[in-house]
């Protein structure tokens, strides 16, 4: 047995010490090729620094072998050390046959630093000295959509299809084309080729998607369909719940909506999104308690959700429930939206509290001040206030607002007399 296979031995059998004493020996007595080879089996096993030190050993040898270089890049980068691996990769030059594969590895590098415009250049470079090879035009379509460039993603997807080129890197073009256009927003499109792509493999990611383009671009019964046979073949798939629930809200199966909200739940109960639209359901269906509970869940798992807790709050001013209402707008006292701030001023308006209900309707108003409704309460206060001439600008505002309203005109002229 050879000291390379004798260090992966001990390797294997988790003896380091043993396995060290084996790779001092490599170092001294191994051929190149056992070298070389070792360096491959080390970096598998994650003994990085040593498989490195045998490429770079050999590379001192024979500096015009281009593969050690790319070998040892893809560890630098690996290991951090970027820097290193683009001045190994720079050396390879255009003549080589792994230039092509050195330009990919720069492209990466240059992209995980958000140096867009480089990473594009060194794959453009690469198609313009490789033509034919599949994977330079599906790395550029992968940038493009890291960018959200959708539609010149798309553009490389369809080309790699149009040359019969339907499995790129382990991915279906059909189904990366389909990704680019509903990310696009050209959903009907989409579709077209997620089907495709399911007809040929059904993979769970692609039918979610499918299932999200379907609902996205309104057809809802496509959607049903796709995300309870995602659910059957994997109910662990959490995200398709919530889109089942909205589809089946969509076609007026509130009920059903509800059962799949719940049944996600179950599935996955820190789920705070879930929480708050089941909550949301519940409420429509008239199940107030029910819905409380659902919406108070949500909130404790994300307290920033704020669409939670104006529903919530909505439910406790109907309620008349106003010192709840001040603890849950509390809440968001330094992220408060105007509707939240008017709920605010009328709960302190009904617990009397006259001086917080003033400020609150005058930091609402300048986001409100073309609600009618919201003028209405405001001038209101005002009046109870004894602050008639503020009450009637307000007035005034609804009057331009609703010239025929007879009762703005009255309240004008009561209170200026």
């Amino acid at each position: 047995m050879t000291d390379a296979e004798l260090m992966i031995q001990y390797i294997q059998t988790q003896n380091v010490d043993k396995a060290m004493q084996s790779f001092s020996r490599v170092k001294k007595y191994s051929s190149d090729e056992e070298k070389y080879s070792l360096a491959g089996q080390l970096a598998q096993y994650g003994f990085l620094e040593e498989a490195i030190e045998l490429y770079e050993s050999l590379l001192n040898q024979y500096p015009d072998l281009s593969d050690i270089r790319l070998s040892m890049s893809e560890l630098l980068i690996e290991m951090g050390q970027e820097e290193k691996a683009l001045l190994l990769l720079e050396k390879i030059p255009d003549t080589d046959e792994l230039y092509g594969a050195a330009l990919l590895l720069e492209a990466d590098l240059y992209q995980m630093q958000g140096l867009y415009e480089v990473s594009e250049q060194k794959l453009l470079t690469a198609k313009q000295k490789f033509p034919d090879e599949p994977i330079i035009m599906y790395a550029l379509g992968e940038l493009y959509m890291s960018q959200g460039r959708f539609l010149d993603a798309g553009v490389c997807y369809k080309q790699l299809l149009s040359t019969g080129e339907h499995t790129v890197a382990g991915q279906n073009m059909d189904a990366k084309l389909a990704e680019a256009l509903s990310s696009g927003g050209a959903f009907e499109d989409a579709i077209h080729y997620y089907e495709k792509a399911l007809e040929e493999h059904q993979e769970l990611n692609v039918l979610f998607g499918y299932g999200l383009t379907c609902y996205q671009a309104g057809n809802d019964q496509k959607a049903i369909k796709a995300f309870n046979e995602l659910k059957q073949l994997d109910p662990d798939y959490t995200s398709l719940y919530l889109y089942l629930a909205k589809s089946y809200e969509r076609v007026r199966e509130l009920e059903k909506a509800i059962q799949i909200g719940k049944e996600g739940l179950a599935v996955d109960e820190f789920n705070p999104d879930l929480y708050a639209y089941t909550g949301t359901l519940l409420l429509k269906a008239g199940r107030s308690d029910e819905a409380e509970s659902f919406l108070r869940e949500a909130l404790s798992l994300d307290p920033e959700l704020s669409e939670a807790a104006k529903r919530l709050t909505r439910l406790l001013m109907k309620q008349e429930r106003y010192h709840e209402v001040l603890e849950m707008t509390a809440m968001f006292k330094d992220n408060q939206d105007a509707e939240m701030r008017w709920d605010a001023a009328y709960s302190h308006q009904q617990l009397e509290q006259y001086s917080d209900a003033l400020n609150e309707y005058k930091q609402a108003y300048n986001d409100l001040k073309h609600n009618p409704e919201f003028l209405k309460h405001f001038a209101y206060f005002l009046i109870e206030d004894g602050k008639a001439e503020e009450a009637v600008d307000i007035f005034h505002s609804l009057a331009e607002m609703e010239p025929e309203n007879e009762e703005w005109h009255e309240w004008i002229d009561r209170l200026q007399d």
